[in-house]
């Protein structure tokens, strides 16, 4: 079996992810709280991604086990209270640097991926965003292409996922109650459907299996093809109906 470090996998899509990489390999989860039906099969381990001492305290953790990571997956995003610059940069950037840094030398040889959990955001701005979080999710996919170019001698794999609108558990409710809004989204999107969590676990784990050996440094967006048109088009289609 595999073994799996989930960074920031204790909620939404990263906690769907790794129940479904548990199923084939050994996942640990890091995250300030532990899910609270976390199932026996997924270690935890209680971190806090603002706080670099905590960071390293992990980090130290998993290299005194002496167990080798093939795959390391970042889903954290910065949540808190405080100012949400600072608390974007750290969460987002710093914590992965820190992280990818201090566990490079404990990858297993041959079959090592990385995989940054991005956004559309990292090159489309969304208003209701703060800039803190579309500097943030930019600097992920550069992050990607970066440690791919470091690390490819070392046999790692690193790229990115830049997500769009995702039908997860949190917003299913919210989302499929606002009709006009998702009737408006699917109108957009050429495969006429929304995101499921299930489509982004899938490409997950072919990044991680041998199937994509030969994948590095690469950015992949998964928005149903919304971002390829051109938004004049979107809106002559919208006048005209």
């Amino acid at each position: 079996m595999k073994r799996v470090l989930i960074v920031g996998g204790t909620k939404g899509i990263g906690y769907s992810v790794a129940k479904q990489m548990a199923r084939k390999h050994l996942v640990t989860v890091t995250g300030r709280e532990k899910p609270a039906a976390c199932p026996d099969s997924i270690d935890f381990i209680s971190t806090d991604f603002l706080n670099p001492e905590r960071i390293e305290e992990t980090t130290e953790r998993l290299i005194g086990k002496g167990e080798k990571i093939n795959y390391l997956l970042f889903f954290q995003r910065f949540r808190g209270k405080q100012e949400a610059w600072d608390g974007e940069i750290q969460v987002s950037l710093t914590a992965t640097k820190e992280m990818i840094e201090q566990l490079s030398d404990l990858f297993a040889p041959k079959e090592a991926s990385i995989v940054l959990i991005a956004s559309i955001n990292a090159s489309l701005i969304s208003s209701h965003l703060p800039i803190g979080y579309h500097v943030a999710k930019a600097g992920l996919v550069q992050m990607a292409k970066y440690y791919a170019t470091v690390l490819g001698p070392k046999q790692i794999r690193v790229n990115s996922i830049s997500l769009g609108t995702i039908l997860k558990k949190e917003s299913k409710k919210h989302l499929l109650k606002n009709k006009s809004l998702v009737e408006f989204y699917l109108q957009q999107a050429p495969l006429r459907r929304m995101g499921t969590v299930k489509d982004v676990s899938n490409v997950v784990e072919f990044l991680c299996s041998s199937k994509s050996s030969f994948i590095t440094g690469q950015d992949i967006v998964m928005n149903g093809g919304v971002s390829i048109q051109w938004q004049e088009t979107l809106a002559l289609n919208k006048v005209s109906q």
